[in-house]
């Protein structure tokens, strides 16, 4: 009970259970659209869904300084790549949060005359080049990782074996790739809060694709990206050693 007390005392705790829920709605009304009994369950789940995108913008007025503070700390990194990466992503992420403060403004009228496609479009242009910036990061650390592995003289040991294992198999797949793959499901399982990142991303990646549609995918693929990512999220908040740092 005192983890979930402190859990949900968090914004970022608030934020992603709101974020679950809002996608969990938008899965079960795509699963229920051709139900003509769940209709007003279906209502129900829409209303629903729509306070919780409502109060998430709420509680994401204030991440646009978040990020800048994380932008200036990811350009103190001594890896160039990591601190290109992080910086790009956090100052996105930040351009995204101002787009998504002035569309909530506009909503509850406290702004006027605005273009809000425009501003729409430019919200999801910034968060999908945050999401692209976070998982090149995900693939250099991958790629350090495996570098890192295959030097490892037990570790080619092992992978010696399990390519000795299986010879017909190794006849019918090529033995390079199936030493890749091994390498990089080794390097995973060694470092799972790379693999929960990647997938992470990867689910979230789906939702601006389809904003500027670049990959149309409907409404219920674009529920359970969203679904997946935010109990993801609410894994790293819990247990911070599946939390990728820096």
């Amino acid at each position: 009970m005192d983890g979930f007390v402190k859990f949900t005392s968090q914004s970022q705790g608030r934020d992603r259970i709101f974020r679950a829920t809002q996608y969990a709605c938008a899965l079960s009304i795509y699963l229920l659209r051709n139900n003509a009994e769940r209709k007003d369950l279906v209502a129900k789940l829409k209303s629903l869904e729509t306070n919780m995108s409502a109060g998430r913008k709420l509680l994401r007025l204030g991440n646009t300084i978040n990020s800048i503070e994380a932008a200036k700390r990811t350009m103190r990194l001594s890896d160039r790549v990591l601190c290109l990466c992080l910086t790009a992503a956090n100052v996105n992420r930040a351009l995204y949060f101002i787009c998504d403060n002035v569309l909530w403004a506009t909503s509850v009228g406290l702004i006027r005359d605005v273009d809000k496609e425009r501003w729409s479009l430019n919200s999801s242009r910034c968060y999908f080049l945050s999401l692209v910036m976070s998982l090149t990061r995900d693939v250099y650390v991958v790629i350090q990782l495996m570098t890192e592995r295959a030097r490892d003289k037990s570790f080619r040991q092992k992978m010696e074996t399990h390519l000795g294992e299986s010879p017909e198999v190794a006849e019918a797949v090529v033995p390079q790739l199936d030493a890749f793959v091994f390498l990089l499901l080794e390097s995973l399982r060694s470092h799972p809060a790379v693999a929960v990142d990647t997938l992470k991303n990867i689910c979230d990646l789906f939702i601006p694709l389809h904003s500027l549609c670049l990959y149309q995918s409907n409404a219920g693929v674009l529920g359970f990206c969203g679904l997946m990512s935010s109990v993801i999220g609410i894994v790293t908040l819990v247990q911070p050693k599946f939390a990728l740092k820096p």
